[in-house]
């Protein structure tokens, strides 16, 4: 079932205002969990982790900043 546009519009503002503060201590905790490495695979490290957030929720970002397909005009 496909989320309505409302509905992935504040799904969107609940996981960027809520989850992805979240995810970033997560992440961080995590590295800190090992010894500390040179600063360009931490770097990578810190890159990756950034960018896998986002792969399983591009379905709920997309189109998002556009105007309400449902709207009447």
């Amino acid at each position: 079932m496909a989320l309505s546009y409302k509905a992935r519009r504040r799904w969107s503002l609940i996981i960027l205002l809520v989850g992805l503060p979240l995810y970033v201590i997560v992440a961080v905790n995590l590295v800190a969990l090992f010894d500390r490495p040179s600063i360009w695979v931490e770097l990578l490290i810190y890159l990756g982790l950034g960018v896998l957030w986002a792969f399983p929720l591009r379905a709920v970002f997309k189109g998002v900043g556009q105007p309400d397909p449902d709207a009447d005009d």
